[in-house]
């Protein structure tokens, strides 16, 4: 087999980034919402769960990070509107490297020519230690590591704020999936450890849904995968979850786009036994800054 040993690396300095902190989302009050009628009912459905102290679970891939949405997350979290936070991995390293140097994101196409793609030094061993040494999980791990080293730039990060405001932060991978397993340091065994830890902590907060909502933004794969055998372990230990409101938002608008997991696993299967179910075509940049204004807007009413 390869040495993976003799991995080379390269300091984070040396990449050209593609998105950068300064291009985040911070306010969403002049913010025109998407005016989609389904769409504002699902947002009456969350600021209802918000209003009853209920579950409201948030599932995101990658790009929620690199289209600059972090910032209105955390103030969803901070609201009391978020209580849980589920991530794949790649959004994990956004995030940390968001944290750690204001920018995040390469391009592939040009570094894989060269085998420099992913091999990063500072992301790779940084959250590896983190991860290796961690009994908590992986999500708290890599919030903890950004809160103790207090990185420059943590207050755009979304697992340091969930991290300080106690709120479960999980993330869940696949082996091989992410940079961070290219580096030296990667010990699989740790990670999946991590990762299973969070899955755990996951479960628990699907097992308390009820009533509760669940919102996937760009997850396409690896969370309805997740999310689907977390509601089977939480029913088959007792736990009715039901009715509860799902919602998929795709990044792909006006096209007639069709991704067999997210519309079974999210939108129609959890839902059979009570509830409602949601499947949107729109950019995160659309739907995020709407449900945040309709959120404040609706949770604002009732002060």
């Amino acid at each position: 087999m390869l040495d993976f040993s003799k991995i080379r690396t390269f300091p984070l300095a040396q990449r050209q980034n593609l998105h950068f902190h300064t291009d985040f989302i911070r306010d969403t009050k002049k913010f025109k919402p998407w005016p989609n009628r389904k769409f504002r009912q699902l947002a009456a459905r969350v600021a209802e769960a918000a209003r009853n102290k209920k579950g409201v679970v948030v599932q995101i891939g990658a790009h929620v990070v690199k289209t600059g949405q972090s910032l209105l997350l955390i103030d969803l979290m901070r609201r009391g509107v978020i209580t849980h936070l589920a991530m794949n991995g790649a959004s994990a390293i956004h995030d940390f490297e968001i944290a750690l140097q204001g920018a995040t994101a390469e391009s592939v196409a040009k570094n894989i020519e060269d085998g420099t793609f992913g091999m990063w030094e500072e992301t790779g061993a940084m959250m590896n230690r983190a991860i290796n040494r961690s009994r908590e999980g992986f999500g708290r791990a890599i919030g903890r590591l950004i809160v103790r080293e207090k990185l420059p730039f943590m207050d755009y990060s979304l697992l340091a704020a969930a991290f300080q405001l106690k709120i479960p932060a999980t993330v869940h991978v696949a082996i091989g999936t992410d940079i961070i397993h290219q580096h030296p340091l990667c010990d699989g065994a740790a990670t999946g450890r991590a990762t299973f830890h969070d899955f755990k902590i996951y479960t628990e907060s699907i097992a308390h849904l009820a009533h509760g909502c669940f919102l996937n933004f760009g997850s396409a794969v690896i969370g309805p995968e997740v999310f689907l055998k977390a509601l089977s372990i939480a029913r088959n230990l007792g736990f009715p979850v039901h009715p509860i409101t799902t919602a998929n938002f795709d990044v792909r608008p006006g096209i007639n786009h069709y991704y067999y997991r997210p519309a079974k696993n999210i939108v129609l299967r959890p839902v059979s036994l009570g509830g409602a179910g949601y499947n949107f075509l729109v950019d995160h940049r659309v739907s995020i800054p709407s449900l945040h204004h309709l959120l404040c807007k609706m949770l604002k009413a009732d002060e």
